[in-house]
């Protein structure tokens, strides 16, 4: 068993320990991580294609190690032979022959380009391996935020609906009292209708989201960590976008995939080109012949040898050169692939640290926005018994504080997400990324905004 398959079991047995003592407390961002490590079927897919990977080193290194075979022949013949000017007679004989046999590659260019390129795409299952990791670290995030958000619109949406319910209710005793009008009832009763829609929506939207985390954790959801209602953006600090250019083109894993396969690459150019070198092998035999011929029928041989074989290619019909310029072609393609990989992520990194810092700024007025709301939405209901404002008015005002408080948490969400990709593009993403990203949340049901 692998080291890593090792880690993996000692770190399942853990989780599946800590989930038997604690059923029923929430699901951390943390434990679900270590949930995905043991469960999700695209990380554990990666986990043995890389060991699959890692023995391209020892196949290539094969190439370059001695040969040692042994075979056995025991048979029975039957035949006749008949000299000349003799009459015929039967040949009826038994023959053994074992022999053992020694090849060592002294010279052999192409078996050393094999085990360069078997090198090489180890180096390539590895860093791919590495992306994977922290990928899995993103997806995760993702489905837990998106599940988290999909939550709270549900309690959102439900605050929304019982707000609009009782407003309803008074609308409607008002009217019957002689205060209140028709206008006010049915522009009510339209938005309660409109908030019931939108109920179901955030309701099938977070069965969605939870089935989406589901599979990746492998555990059936029954609480989550929520977000803290003390949130500092400010907790993350950055360094200048240059240095963050520097990591991405030394770390990025795609980058570092990608650089393995163009060494894989100019790999195969050589062993190509290696059909045109002579190749030198030292050949070493044992055999032991008993009767192995009919002309040896009643002998028995014994015999050592060894000696250097030379082998010198002549013509191939041409195939030497194809594929070695099919091989030289593969390789700019290579090429190319990795100028194209490097401008992806150099414009997805900067995509992501803008988002990072305008997000801390996007948060500050969200909540500024939100508290607003909320004090229009009072400052509309003492307005309305004032008879300054109308019922409208108060209805559009709680519809601005559900959106602003919608909006409010995706952004610190979006925010959190940003940070982990932007490590990710960057290559620098490691579990204590993840801890600190945890920390923002709590076991604990914040209290509604």
């Amino acid at each position: 068993m692998t080291p890593i398959r090792i880690y993996f079991k000692i770190a399942s047995s853990f989780f599946i320990l800590s989930v038997m003592v604690s059923s029923v407390q929430a699901l951390s961002l943390l434990d679900a991580y270590e949930a995905a490590l043991e469960n999700d079927p695209l990380f554990r897919a990666a986990v043995y294609e890389n060991e699959a990977g890692q023995q391209a080193e020892k196949i290539g290194r094969a190439g370059l190690l001695p040969n040692l075979s042994i075979t056995h022949t025991d048979s029975e013949n039957t035949g006749t032979r008949q000299l000349t000017g003799q009459p015929q007679s039967a040949l009826n004989f038994h023959s053994q022959v074992s022999a053992l046999s020694l090849r060592q590659p002294i010279l052999n260019m192409e078996a050393v380009a094999s085990y360069r390129q078997g090198k090489a795409q180890a180096n390539t299952s590895r860093a791919r391996f590495t992306g994977q990791s922290q990928e899995l670290v993103i997806r995760l995030s993702e489905a837990y935020f998106s599940a988290l958000l999909a939550q709270h619109q549900v309690r959102l949406a439900q605050a929304q609906l019982d707000s609009l319910a009782e407003l309803k209710r008074v609308n409607e005793h008002m009217l019957l009292k002689g205060e209140g009008t028709t206008t006010d009832v049915l522009e009510t009763q339209s938005r309660h209708a409109l908030a019931e829609a939108q109920l179901i929506e955030a309701q099938d939207e977070m069965d969605v989201a939870q089935l989406r985390l589901e599979s990746i954790i492998g555990l059936e959801i029954s609480q989550l960590h929520h977000l803290s209602n003390v949130f500092q953006a400010e907790m993350v600090h950055l360094p200048n976008f240059d240095d963050w250019r520097s990591l991405a083109l030394d770390r990025n894993a795609e980058l570092v995939t990608q650089r393995h396969a163009l060494q894989s690459s100019k790999e195969e150019i050589r062993k190509s080109y290696a059909g045109h070198t002579p190749r030198v092998d030292l050949v070493a035999s044992l055999s032991r012949n008993k009767a192995a011929s009919f002309v040896t029928s009643n002998q028995n041989v014994e015999l050592a040898s060894i000696g250097v074989e030379v082998n010198l290619p002549l013509y191939a019909g041409g195939r030497v050169m194809a594929t070695t310029d099919q091989a030289k072609a593969n390789f700019a393609r290579a090429e190319a692939e990795l100028d194209a990989a490097v401008d992806s992520v150099l414009v997805e990194l900067r995509k992501q640290y803008q988002l990072v810092l305008s997000s801390v700024k996007r948060i500050k007025s969200l909540e500024l926005a939100v508290k607003s709301a909320k004090l229009l939405v009072n400052a509309t209901e003492k307005s309305i018994q004032g008879g300054i404002r109308i019922n409208l008015d108060l209805l559009d005002a709680q519809q601005q504080l559900f959106n602003s408080q919608i909006d409010l948490a995706e952004a610190k969400y979006n925010f959190l997400l940003a940070y982990l990709r932007l490590n990710f593009t960057a290559g620098t993403l490691v579990l204590e990324d993840l801890k600190r990203i945890a920390a923002y949340f709590t076991p604990e049901n914040p209290l509604s905004e």
